[in-house]
């Protein structure tokens, strides 16, 4: 990846590999990418950046996978209404609404952060025969599955509290630099090439004026705890953690709640020095620790 000016090459190559669907008069936009005889995977994004996360996990896995990636409303190069709801609900309808429209019958399910809550609730569906398509596995990177052991940070209690929308007008690039590097490892944090692409990606169509409102999904899982807590529970299919154990946020801590309230026997990948992107951070590791678990599954 290369520095294009005030552009980042990558990013610009990301966007002109993808395409948009239409969901309610917005404009959202994905990638389907890799053999279409191979499994599918749906790879689901985290809070506050874009299917553009999985950049260095695609070419690793796109030879054995049809990788699918959407950017959902308020991310990435999606739209980015600001008089506008936003909840986990509607996003996981949107994800819905992408399976329906590439006709996705079987698949497999990555998801990574605040993706990782949007899995629960469409796993929940899937649980209840109410889900679109037919899921065959799903693995989660680093995420809150349970509120009480999400360690929010300082900028996400602001964010989410009375001064939000003042505070998402003052958040600029050094104070995103700052908070965003604090929760890789300390050996994989994101180069300033990357910083740039993650930052840009916010701010386009001012994205970066409505974190307050992308920050709902707090909310929303301090409600639906229970709802999203069963979903891991009684999980029709397969599932796995990858952890970056050295995440601030959903660190060791959050795996140890797992094997205490889910099943201590899932199959977990412990990456003890690395931080709340393990798909950014070791990407090689994440690429070889999914593919022999979906070949499991085979």
């Amino acid at each position: 990846m290369q520095s294009n000016g005030t552009n980042i090459s990558g990013i610009d190559q990301w966007l002109e590999a993808g395409t948009f669907f239409a969901v309610d008069g917005h404009k959202l936009f994905y990638r389907d990418s890799g053999p279409s005889d191979k499994p599918v995977v749906l790879l689901i994004h985290g809070f506050p950046t874009s299917s553009w996360d999985w950049y260095k996990l695609w070419p690793l896995l796109e030879e054995h996978y049809r990788l699918i990636a959407l950017d959902m409303l308020g991310f990435g190069f999606s739209d980015k209404p600001r008089d506008h709801t936003y909840s986990i609900h509607q996003q996981a309808d949107i994800v819905e609404d992408l399976i329906c429209a590439l006709e996705i019958d079987r698949f497999h399910v990555l998801a990574h952060d605040y993706g990782d809550t949007v899995a629960q609730e469409l796993l929940y569906r899937q649980n209840t025969g109410k889900g679109k398509g037919h899921w065959l596995s799903v693995c989660l990177l680093n995420g809150g599955l349970f509120p009480e052991t999400h360690r929010a940070r300082l900028i996400q209690k602001l964010l989410e509290g009375p001064l939000g929308a003042y505070i998402s007008r003052l958040f600029g690039k050094k104070q995103f630099e700052r908070s965003f590097t604090a929760i890789f490892g300390t050996a994989s944090r994101p180069s300033q090439t990357e910083l740039n692409a993650f930052w840009e990606l916010i701010c386009r169509q001012h994205g970066n004026q409505i974190l307050h409102k992308l920050i709902h999904y707090m909310a929303d899982r301090r409600k639906n705890r229970e709802r999203w807590l069963l979903a891991l529970r009684d999980s029709c299919v397969p599932v796995m953690l990858i952890n970056g154990n050295a995440d601030p946020v959903s660190g060791s801590h959050m795996v140890a709640r797992y094997r205490e309230l889910v099943r201590p026997n899932d199959t977990i990948v412990d990456l003890p020095e690395i931080g709340h992107y393990p798909q950014v951070e070791t990407p090689s590791a994440v690429a070889s620790a999914y593919h022999s678990f979906v070949q499991e599954q085979s």
